[in-house]
């Protein structure tokens, strides 16, 4: 008959035999990580899972290691792709619409400020840092980005007074006094 004293909490049982309590640890910890450099695939951040797969390649059980090795061959697919090259500065820009468009404002911004490193006269990427601030709720950055590009190029006045993409400033009366110094 057994006592509730001899019960002791059970390993699992290997070809090897019993596997040690700092074995299963190790792997506990290995598996967490593994979830986490998951987690940070499947939110896109390829580069982060990329480092956290390479950094467990060196400590991880076998098993886990050819794993490990498919996703961060994954992974450098992804950033591959990611990588993109344009021939002009217009595809480029039609490149941050469509970030923009898909709610990748971070990404459209990066693009956009691309362009204007390369070309300071690039009115259009003005106005898209305005389309951007504007829907992102800064009213500031987004009449600075604005009164530049119509700077550059007046008839983006024109423009913006039917872009919808604006609808939150319209009750701004420094977007107004932008859109309409005649009045």
């Amino acid at each position: 008959m057994k006592t509730a004293t001899a019960t002791s909490t059970k390993r699992p049982r290997t070809i090897a035999g019993v596997t040690s309590a700092s074995a299963d640890a190790s792997r506990a910890h290995t598996l967490a990580l593994y979830e986490s450099a998951l987690r940070l695939m499947q939110d896109g951040k390829y580069e982060k899972a990329h480092s956290a797969f390479s950094q467990m390649l060196a400590s991880s059980p076998g098993d886990f290691a050819e794993r490990i090795r498919m996703y961060m061959n994954a992974c450098v697919q992804h950033i591959s792709k990611s990588q993109t090259q344009f021939s002009t500065h217009e595809e480029r820009y039609d490149y941050a619409v469509s970030l923009l468009n898909d709610g990748n404002y971070e990404d459209a911004r990066a693009q956009l400020k691309k362009i204007i490193a390369e070309n300071n006269q690039a009115d259009y990427a003005f106005y898209g840092l305005a389309v951007l601030s504007s829907m992102t709720g800064d009213a500031h950055l987004c009449l600075e980005h604005l009164t530049e590009a119509i700077r550059l190029n007046p008839r983006n006045r024109i423009q913006a007074r039917a872009d919808s993409d604006f609808q939150d400033m319209a009750d701004d009366p420094r977007f107004t006094e932008l859109l309409y110094p005649e009045v």
